[in-house]
């Protein structure tokens, strides 16, 4: 047999010398199948190439699939607004397929707002959902409901240890801090480190980079146990609330010589270093805001760790829709995508398509 596009399922029953049946129930993994026929099967699909026709799987089937995505609301210019753009090419895939994609934003530092956003979700009657958790303990309670409904759910830009979610997407959490981590130190005599902090909910209920955290503080356990970690919580809404917290600093004892942010607001760090024109910090922070790229370029901040939030998110409803259509499984449960270290020579090239 010629390898074809053409190829139809009764063809790979043919060649295997299965039933359509047999084939039919490898392709969606349900049923019993024997392990010699599953490999038969399997590896005819492979050496003729077959790839299953999923629109008319969808025709057939006749049910009404609609994705639902849970992210922080945003503004111009800020990092949920990249993952928007993914969620939108994502949208275009999924609607071939006759798959609506809905979009539901809460504020992030509103544990209300979470809860509002899990509600109007549910009454979306989704088949799969993608999250991006901010609210730990409300967003187990989220998926466990999702798990008790049998709706698929994927975590997008940050993930928590429950065994439930069908898919992340996103940059491995532990590892980005523990990178973080040796970027800021670089091997230099470093005796104390400013983590600038956002200011969340009053009750603490939202930690995002929790993990990220636990990477960076392990690296200086391991290699600078002697160093001194400082936390500076500041209000992302309130420019006098930033340039008292930090003015605090610079006009206490000691200078402080290396800074890094968790998050995406490092900008904050360098607009406050920029407007009081000091210089000589070491500064670290995470993400490709136009705000953040700018500070690199002149200098306020050395290094960010960067990802593609639009491809991450992209490849969430991608994945989702043809796990909804045709149960077709994931090569990988966490889907790491790769963390580029831009600076300010390589910074411009990076969002180029």
């Amino acid at each position: 047999m010629n390898k074809s596009r053409n190829m139809t399922i009764n063809d790979v029953a043919k060649a295997a010398g299965v039933s359509k049946g047999t084939v039919d129930r490898v392709l969606h993994n349900r049923g019993e199948v024997s392990e010699r026929s599953r490999e038969r099967v399997l590896q005819v699909i492979k050496d003729f190439g077959y790839k299953p026709n999923i629109y008319a799987s969808l025709l057939a089937s006749k049910k009404v699939h609609k994705i639902v995505c849970i992210i922080p609301e945003f503004s111009a210019g800020e990092f949920w607004e990249l993952t928007d753009k993914g969620i939108g090419k994502g949208r275009e895939y999924a609607s071939g397929y006759g798959i609506s994609v809905v979009t539901v934003q809460y504020d992030q530092y509103d544990l209300e707002s979470f809860q509002r956003a899990c509600t109007k979700a549910m009454d979306e009657n989704p088949t799969g959902v993608i999250i991006a958790p901010m609210f730990r303990m409300e967003t187990l309670k989220f998926v466990k409901e999702l798990s008790d409904r049998g709706i698929a759910y994927m975590y997008i830009d940050s993930k928590l240890e429950d065994d439930g979610y069908l898919a992340y997407f996103g940059m491995p959490m532990y590892q980005s801090g523990y990178l973080c981590a040796d970027l800021l130190t670089d091997g230099r005599d470093v005796r104390k480190i400013h983590v600038i902090r956002i200011a969340r909910d009053k009750k603490g209920h939202s930690d995002p980079t929790v993990t990220r955290r636990t990477g960076f503080l392990d690296y200086m356990s391991d290699h600078y146990p002697e160093c001194r970690i400082e936390n500076v919580f500041i209000d992302p809404k309130d420019n006098a609330d930033i340039y008292a917290k930090l003015d605090a600093l610079f006009n206490g004892d000691s200078r402080p010589e290396y800074m890094v942010m968790f998050n995406s607001r490092i900008h904050l760090v360098a607009d406050y270093l920029r407007a009081r024109d000091i210089s000589g910090c070491r500064v670290v922070g995470f993400d490709v805001l136009e705000k953040n790229l700018a500070a690199l370029r002149d200098g306020h901040v050395q290094l960010l760790i960067a990802q593609h939030s639009d491809s991450q998110a992209a490849a969430a409803i991608s994945s989702m829709t043809e796990w909804l259509l045709i149960g077709k499984p994931l090569a990988r449960k966490d889907n790491y995508t790769q963390m580029d270290i831009l600076n300010r020579y390589n910074c411009d090239y990076y969002l180029q398509k």
